[in-house]
């Protein structure tokens, strides 16, 4: 009768210091995982605490580690968009509160007693310019927006790229024949790469458009096509004035505009647009120029199977 009393005894011993240790590991627990949450609640980062993931602790935290990682990350991007939003927004105001400005002015002007009619055709079309920047500037916003948001949906496909260049330097011969100034175009028919027809003529377009308004009257701008391993290379030259080292990382922003050429049409959105299109067919944009000596900006397309 002594043994088995004994070995209840023991058993009981027993239980009791598993209970104990259960309840002691349950309140550290309990202790780690209030701390880890106010910490997910405060926004901090939890790290990795190489706890063994056998255990209850080092499964919870693990889980934890990566639903923190997972929400920072997207509260992170709501935040990178709520900036972009609010950037856009600044940018806009900042960009047509000249142009306002200006027809109010001239409105203002028009109203003018005495005022003869010579003068008055003079206030109006300088109205219907600045009518015209604003509706620019307002469809360049819109193209933005739409591309930056998905809404636009741009569609690589292997085409021919002689065509797409034809189209984009047609647009801009208008302007570049005002000026005197030759565009060259060198690029054998049968060439084809990844792209979008009408979105690459458009990125290709706004760059020729940015080489005609910096090159001078009788000046000339090229276009040559080179097919390399992986990409097919479209390299746009003009013999202007070339950009500053330094400025080079600033000309695909959005709104940018060298200082010397602010008597010219545009409102920097061009090369921003350019780079946006070409980014998002897997190809890319380089711009190589030194300053006195013209620029080259190089457009890579995708070769493609």
């Amino acid at each position: 009768m002594i043994i088995p009393a004994l070995c209840f005894a023991i058993a009981a011993a027993c239980m009791w210091y598993r209970m104990r240790m259960l309840k002691r590991d349950i309140y550290i627990f309990t202790e780690k995982l209030e701390e880890s949450l106010d910490a997910m609640a405060d926004g901090e980062e939890l790290e990795e605490c190489g706890i063994p993931e056998d255990t209850l602790w080092g499964k919870v935290h693990g889980k934890l580690v990566r639903v923190n990682h997972m929400w920072l990350q997207k509260n992170e991007q709501n935040n990178s968009e709520k900036r972009q939003m609010k950037e856009l927004i600044s940018d806009l105001s900042h960009q047509t509160r000249t142009p306002i400005a200006n027809m109010k002015l001239y409105l203002e002007l028009l109203q003018a007693e005495g005022l003869d009619s010579e003068k008055a055709g003079e206030f109006l079309t300088k109205m219907e310019g600045q009518t015209e920047k604003l509706d620019f500037l307002l469809r360049g916003m819109v193209k933005m927006s739409r591309l930056e948001a998905g809404i636009i949906e741009i569609r690589s496909r292997k085409n021919f790229i002689y065509g797409t260049l034809v189209q984009a330097a047609g647009a801009a011969v208008p302007a570049a024949e005002k000026k005197g100034i030759r565009i060259c175009v060198d690029c054998e028919e049968s060439i084809e790469a990844d792209h979008d027809r009408k979105w690459t003529g458009e990125a290709i377009y706004n760059i020729l458009d940015n080489a005609v308004k910096y090159t001078g009257p009788g000046g000339t701008v090229y276009i040559r096509v080179a097919v390399q391993e992986f990409f097919t290379k479209i390299s746009i030259g003009d013999n202007g004035k070339g950009i500053a080292r330094e400025r080079q990382s600033l000309v695909f922003q959005r709104f940018y505009r060298e200082p010397e050429v602010h008597d010219e049409e545009g409102i920097g959105v061009g090369l921003y647009l350019a780079r946006e299109i070409i980014t998002r067919q897997k190809g890319y944009i380089e711009v190589r120029s030194e300053e006195g000596k013209g620029a080259e900006f190089c457009v890579y397309l995708p070769n493609g199977n």
